[in-house]
């Protein structure tokens, strides 16, 4: 069985036709649902399943800190969407606390919460970004970047909150 490390959003739209009857049951879902709540992997990496069982085929593993909307839940196993917009299911236990969230274009992390205000750094779309703080203007977030760069980000240009 092989199992393919997910570096980041790339597409694998490719592979989709492979593993979307196995979920039909599952379909349609929303492209977004506004009000479903954000998890993150907690533990240093966690494999995304095709169904809600062990013995479910193994698509990819996630990195510690990747944002994931929760879809539905089912015993010990959480129905997720990430920022590409694939649906997948992982064990509850390996999820905790959103804190993270990832860019979904070329983002600009600003010293101000302002579109003028002076840039701090660039992150490129796939880039992981710690929210700091709950408070914030609306329409902005308040993060860091691993290496130390803070600032504000408009809240349009990243996913996972």
């Amino acid at each position: 069985m092989s199992v393919r490390f997910r570096p980041g959003l790339r597409s694998r739209a490719a592979a989709a036709w492979l593993w979307l009857p196995a979920l039909w049951w599952a379909l349609p879902l929303p492209a977004h649902s506004q009000g479903a709540p954000f998890l993150e992997v907690s533990s240093a990496a966690a494999v995304l399943y095709d169904g809600p069982s062990e013995r479910a085929r193994k698509l990819f593993i996630v990195v510690r800190g990747t944002p994931l909307e929760v879809v539905s839940t089912l015993n010990q196993w959480v129905k997720v969407r990430d920022a590409s917009g694939d649906v997948l299911w992982m064990q509850r236990g390996d999820l905790g606390e959103a804190r993270h969230v990832v860019a979904n274009t070329l983002a600009s992390v600003r010293r101000t919460p302002q579109v003028n205000g002076e840039l701090v750094v660039q992150v490129e779309r796939g880039v992981l970004l710690e929210r700091v703080e709950a408070s914030a203007p609306a329409g902005w977030l308040r993060v860091r970047h691993r290496d130390g760069a803070a600032g504000f980000v408009n809240a349009a240009d990243v996913w996972g909150r």
